[in-house]
């Protein structure tokens, strides 16, 4: 009796919790899903990559710094905060998202932003393998079609968009250098640096904000180092900072900051698993605001290759690894 009481009490605890982490994964795939439509609308195309991205780890940390202050937690955040701890969980990650971040904003303008999106998925492959590497976290055997079917839909995606580009090899290889290319790197340097972060989230024990500013911080270091040798940074020395901004711009940086904050909650309050379904209702989001707001149709090649994102998704969590010695 004293047991189910017990349970019964847990259970009705965590009901605000639970609405809480429905609340953070329904803005994650609100965000996930309009990023791509929003960039492209709201950026120029001579807008310099680099001012976007500082722009948003600046946004990031000033919105973290904001939520630690309303927990009332912040003092005590920084009180625990020492330099060593901070490189060591989140220098490597930091310096990996900066570069990602950049790419992600090239293939933002040079591609369908629905093409993008399931393209962009192929992250889920490569954060499987590195979770293996770092973590030894094995796959089951219906994982691995899953993730199979997943590079299925991306190499279907990449002919379709290589092909259906206009009928010029140089407008091919502008597509696939700017925006397929790009896409897919960002992907893998994603995967590397969620299986960091989650060894420093479980190892190190940090917390999801404090993380946010670190590797904010520290990536907006390492884009500015790279500003005196980059072509950004010379086009940055010669326009500003601000070149080719609209106060539209600012939008979209705000929408990918409050995306970065929440993807670091939804990995904390509800797991890798739960992050899955978010990432298959961002991509029907965003082709249901890609035929609203563009009236644009998917195209073949999407329509054959979001299903099996789709699918291969709902396998890969529906179906994880389980290891027989621990069950018996």
């Amino acid at each position: 009796m004293g047991s189910s009481s017990t349970q019964a009490a847990t259970v009705a605890g965590s009901l605000p919790g639970r609405r809480k982490v429905a609340l953070y994964l329904a803005l994650l795939t609100l965000q996930y899903g309009a990023q791509p439509l929003v960039s492209k609308r709201f950026v120029r195309q001579d807008v310099i990559v680099t001012s976007l991205v500082l722009a948003t780890e600046v946004a990031k940390v000033i919105c973290a710094v904001i939520l630690l202050v309303s927990e009332g937690s912040l003092k005590n955040q920084f009180n625990d905060w020492s330099i060593t701890r901070s490189l060591t969980a989140s220098g490597l990650p930091a310096a990996i998202y900066a570069l990602q971040n950049s790419l992600l904003q090239i293939s933002y303008k040079n591609l369908d932003s629905l093409t993008f999106s399931i393209l962009n998925q192929t992250k889920l492959l490569f954060t499987a393998f590195f979770t293996y590497l770092i973590l030894g976290r094995k796959q089951s055997p219906k994982q691995i079609l899953a993730l199979t079917l997943l590079i299925v839909a991306a190499v279907l995606l990449s002919i379709g968009e290589s092909s259906s580009k206009g009928s010029s090899g140089g407008n091919k290889d502008y597509i696939l250098l700017y925006g397929i290319i790009p896409v897919t790197v960002a992907s893998v340097l994603s995967g590397l640096a969620s299986s960091l972060c989650q060894w420093a989230s479980q190892v190190k024990k940090h917390t999801s904000y404090m993380m946010t500013i670190e590797m904010s911080f520290i990536g907006s270091m390492c884009l500015l180092a790279s500003t005196y040798q980059s072509p950004d940074g010379e086009a940055i020395r010669k326009h500003g900072f601000f070149h080719e901004w609209t106060l539209w711009t600012v939008v979209p940086v705000l929408m990918n900051a409050v995306g970065g904050i929440l993807v670091g909650l939804v990995t904390t309050y509800a797991g890798g698993v739960r992050k899955g379904f978010v990432i298959v209702s961002a991509l029907l989001v965003t082709a249901l605001l890609q035929f609203i707001f563009d009236g644009k149709s998917p195209s073949l090649y999407c329509l054959v290759a979001l299903p099996l994102v789709m699918t291969s998704i709902f396998i890969y969590q529906k179906y994880p690894y389980v290891d027989r010695k621990k069950k018996d």
